[in-house]
């Protein structure tokens, strides 16, 4: 049977993997539990003719047929399953729009439950999809590290007052359940766009498609996929690495996966392993970050995922000493928002493009427009800083301003109850505006000027 073929070949994928695994020297990554909850059509349409038999008899022998395959690679490990019905305990007329059940709650080994209670539903009431999913939230007990996935079967569209579709969003974006799949039984084609918006849909129009998409839509539900990393340089070749990146569900905003981007030996972007069902939102800790807000991974195949991230280096420096512990404001040209507090003597990387610079030194100094190239380092250097000591016994008020062209600006207040204080400056002439506490006159005011030089100490004695 295909869907027999198809199962025992994702068998052997994972032991062929596992296999692999065990070779590599890497910490063992505990896989998440796979849980499948299968919700399934058992109300009174499902008695329709349709191709060898009865909807309900053809969906309960391929069920079972896929359910022996499941049962091969049941490890007690990777995968639980669990049955909900709706439709099959009160009949039409009157419409019980709460006739949905979990029949077969979750469980490792209870492939024999499932089949069994497969086997004794007999399709009576009417098609309550919202209801069902709504009710499937509590089917998942607490677990940290699992996948829930919902696969609903069904012949037939809403029946009862209420909107699958937005139950299924909601559910989503709680990241109680990831994107379900829906088999549709023998459904016209103009009800496909009322499932799509609740998640993958199939179209099974015959027995023999049904039959070749549950084997695809339960392979897709347990098997994860392959993906590249591709960070970008300007020339669009994969040569950036050694980044932090943060995979999360866009949907739920959970996150999924947390790495430090590495080229392998061969100089190539190393190969992750992603989930399929999740459209992933990845952001690329560069400076400033870069976002790619909609990634959707294709089961079965190698996705390349490409994020344009060309970086330089900005190497910051006092000329002819240490920075002493100088920091500076890195900031995209003409912006306001900080990207990142840079030190003296320090280098970093940052994406192309354009940077505003501000030295917290005393004054400060700005250098606007600096240009960072792709892997190549820009140097910006400022003059080293001079010391100033001033004595004032008695303690005063006053400020320092240094001299520009326009006049003078202030630079930094002095202390009111310090008899010492001492300041790193920026080599230039300054003036001190000094007031001693004694005096109680404006006119007692006195302003003195005075010169920095870098490495050197200047004393200046307020009285």
């Amino acid at each position: 049977m295909q869907i027999k073929s198809g199962l025992l070949n994702i068998l052997f994928l994972l032991l062929s993997f596992s296999a692999f695994a065990q070779t590599q020297k890497e910490p063992e990554v505990k896989k998440p539990i796979t849980r499948i909850l299968f919700v399934f059509d058992g109300s009174q349409s499902m008695h329709g003719r349709w191709e060898s038999g009865s909807k309900i008899a053809i969906a309960q022998k391929l069920m079972a047929q896929m359910l022996d395959s499941l049962q091969v690679i049941d490890d007690k490990q990777t995968f639980q399953l669990a049955l909900r019905v709706y439709g099959h305990q009160y009949p039409v007329p009157p419409q019980n729009c709460n006739d949905t059940r979990l029949e077969v709650p979750f469980a490792f080994g209870n492939v024999p439950r499932i089949k069994k209670k497969l086997r004794s539903i007999v399709p009576k009431g009417t098609t309550p999809i919202a209801r069902s999913l709504s009710r499937a939230s509590t089917d998942f007990p607490p677990c940290e590290n699992c996948r829930n996935v919902i696969i609903l079967i069904t012949d037939g569209i809403e029946a009862c007052d209420e909107d699958p579709c937005i139950v299924s969003r909601n559910l989503q974006k709680k990241g109680i359940i990831l994107k379900p799949f829906v088999i549709g039984i023998g459904l016209d084609v103009e009800f496909k766009e009322t499932f799509e918006c609740v998640g993958n849909y199939f179209d099974a129009t015959d027995e023999k498609t049904f039959q070749k998409v549950l084997g695809v839509v339960v392979s897709q539900a347990l098997d994860n996929t392959t993906a590249q990393i591709n960070l970008l340089d300007i020339y669009n070749n994969p040569t950036e690495t050694n980044v932090a990146i943060t995979l999360t569900d866009k949907t739920s905003g959970a996150i999924k996966d947390q790495l430090v981007h590495t080229l392998n030996f061969k100089g190539n972007p190393d190969t992750v392993i992603l989930d399929p069902l999740v459209n992933y939102r990845m952001t690329v800790h560069t400076i400033p970050e870069v976002v790619l807000d909609s990634i959707t991974i294709y089961p079965g195949t190698h996705t390349h995922i490409g994020a344009e991230t060309p970086r330089g280096t900005l190497d910051l420096r006092s000329t002819g000493s240490r920075g002493d512990g100088v920091n500076a404001i890195i900031r995209e040209n003409g912006k306001m928002k900080t990207l990142n507090v840079q030190n003296l003597d320090q280098t970093q990387k940052y994406i192309v493009g354009y940077y505003d610079i501000e030295f917290l030194t005393l004054p400060r100094i700005y250098q606007y427009k600096v240009e960072v190239n792709q892997s190549a380092t820009t140097r910006v250097a400022i003059p080293p800083s001079g010391n100033l000591n001033i004595q004032s016994p008695a303690g005063g008020y006053g400020s320092i301003l240094v001299e520009t062209e326009n006049g003078v600006e202030w630079v930094v207040d002095l202390s009111a109850t310090l008899p010492r204080q001492s300041f790193k400056l920026q080599p230039g002439q300054y003036q001190v505006i000094f007031r001693s506490k004694k005096s109680q006159q404006t006119s007692y005011s006195k302003a003195q000027r005075f010169s920095i030089s870098s490495g050197k100490t200047t004393i200046l004695r307020l009285n």
